[in-house]
């Protein structure tokens, strides 16, 4: 049976998300801070860590930081959600669709942690004002529903790990001789990547139609 656009988009979200919240819930409940198992010996690390602002572990700073980086993130899901509806009623074509709502599914994912993590579990990240600083904590957190912080202030969790090279540059290298070099360094998350994975394919594969003026297809 042929799946409408609009099935296909639902389908890919929920898929989505599903995958991203099953490997979060996993890790936060077998994982403390820091704990990782290597998958592919030192090139795929599943590695616990929790993020409390932007993804690939970038940080935004202060509690009112989180918050209102969490309100953009909404105000973000609902301007995409919307204009993707709008291309689906559009009839666009399925490449726009399924890239759209793989950057839509992304969004939602990471959100879902940051606006519900805080009341789900028993221990989390939180921002300590006095130290004006981010506070980990030590043991493998229950989902209890006793929660550890408010509403958007629930840290999202990250695990995958791919330090494919991690070498100390030798001395003649210019500026960055005897520095250690490490890359892919960022630890993220399945919804991190349904983000760059939709960014990236849109951007390579259908930049012109996206933004500029085309011709409906059925297809």
């Amino acid at each position: 049976m042929k799946l409408s656009k609009l099935n296909l988009s639902i389908l890919i979200i929920l898929l989505i998300l599903t995958i991203d919240q099953i490997s979060k819930i996993l890790i936060k409940t077998n994982f403390a801070i820091g704990d990782e198992v290597q998958v592919l010996g030192n090139w795929f690390i599943l590695h616990f860590t929790e993020n409390p602002g932007m993804a690939f572990g970038l940080k935004f700073w202060g509690i009112w930081g989180k918050i209102a980086l969490s309100l953009f993130r909404i105000a973000a899901i609902i301007a995409i959600g919307w204009y993707l509806l709008r291309l689906i009623r559009q009839n666009e074509i399925k490449g726009i669709i399924v890239g759209l709502s793989l950057i839509l599914a992304g969004a939602l994912g990471n959100i879902i942690d940051s606006a519900f993590y805080g009341f789900l579990f028993d221990t989390g990240t939180t921002f300590n004002p006095q130290l004006n600083e981010w506070i980990s904590y030590y043991g493998v957190s229950k989902l209890s529903f006793t929660g550890y912080a408010g509403f958007l202030q629930g840290c999202v969790v990250d695990m995958l790990y791919f330090p494919i090279i991690d070498i100390v540059m030798p001395n003649w290298v210019p500026l960055l001789g005897g520095e250690r070099f490490m890359f892919f360094r960022p630890v993220f998350n399945i919804a991190d990547s349904s983000i760059t994975i939709g960014v990236f394919y849109l951007l390579l594969f259908h930049r012109d139609k996206l933004f500029g003026h085309h011709p409906k297809s059925n297809n």
